[in-house]
């Protein structure tokens, strides 16, 4: 369940496409959970016209436990990072109360139009530190 300053975490189950011989899940699988979490993480606030677009700058994960076919997954985000021109999120999957996986999103703020490195605007940087960890 979510508490105060933290959304409400993304639960997956682990299907039969992301697991190898082993049972175990393939890693790329772990990055690919951590993005859709971070994405529903951002999606829960609504959109500002001033809102920047946004280009990945760095992925890293840290596997702990391996996930297994069938296992109840709960991915919880919180900011990590917050700069200038950029964003970072911490994304934690957990197998019950087992911490199975670690993973950081980077991302940069760049101009809509150009592409170019810019700001983020005070008021996604407001919103961004309530979720600060």
């Amino acid at each position: 369940m979510a508490q105060a300053g933290e959304m409400t975490p993304y639960r997956f189950d682990v299907p039969f496409r992301d697991v190898g011989m082993r049972g175990e899940m393939h890693s790329a699988a772990y990055v690919t959970y951590a993005e859709e979490a971070v994405s529903r993480f951002w999606n829960a606030r609504q959109a500002e016209e001033s809102d920047p677009a946004f280009c990945v700058a760095k992925v890293a994960c840290s596997l702990l436990k391996p996930l297994h076919l069938g296992d109840a997954v709960e991915a919880r985000v919180k900011v990590s990072k917050i700069g200038g021109k950029s964003a970072a999120f911490a994304v934690q999957m957990y197998r019950g109360e087992e911490l199975a996986a670690e993973a950081e999103i980077a991302w940069s703020a760049c101009d809509p139009q150009t592409g170019s490195p810019t700001q983020l605007p005070e008021e996604l940087r407001d919103w961004l530190y309530r979720y600060l960890d």
